[in-house]
């Protein structure tokens, strides 16, 4: 049996092991600042000055301090000090500071950016895959400088919106 989970490498509690409730304590604790992870900002490379237990930040690449080595990481503070935990391909993390998600990849965190194939509100698609460009209105015998106006303005604000080429 491992020692730990193979996901988020949760301590596990081994058979006839001593003091099982410092591995249980520990594995809570991860489970705390993992579930609905909200981190406090991030990535950032060197810890707070004065952290409260609870709180949680992205680790920067390349950090420095008591979190040298736990680039990327989520560092967690909580009351016997630092716990960090490797984030995982698809985790999502709330930047407080920012007001919008995170999400690792696998080699980087994303900041306001999270992949989807389509957005659903209310039951419908609003957004789906980018489409190919539209063509600005030219040509026909009679032209309304009126309607051509309108499709074009309509085009700017699809391709400004990244919808189409």
């Amino acid at each position: 049996m491992s020692d730990a989970s193979p996901r988020l490498a949760l301590p596990f509690i081994q058979p006839g092991q001593a003091q099982k409730e410092l591995f249980h304590n520990e594995a809570l604790a991860l489970v705390d600042g993992l579930l609905h992870a909200a981190a406090e900002a991030g990535p950032t490379a060197a810890p707070p000055a004065a952290p409260a237990a609870g709180q949680c930040w992205i680790v920067a690449a390349s950090p420095t301090g008591a979190w040298s080595g736990h680039g990327h990481a989520l560092a967690m503070w909580t009351d016997g000090g630092w716990r960090f935990a490797a984030p995982v391909p698809g985790m999502l993390v709330w930047n407080k500071a920012a007001a919008h998600w995170l999400y690792w990849g696998g080699t980087a965190w994303s900041s306001g950016e999270v992949p989807a194939a389509k957005l659903v509100v209310g039951g419908q698609q609003v957004v789906g895959n980018r489409q190919p460009a539209v063509p600005s209105p030219s040509g026909g015998t009679t032209i309304d400088a009126e309607a051509r106006a309108a499709v074009a303005a309509v085009i700017v604000a699809l391709r400004s919106h990244g919808l189409i080429d």
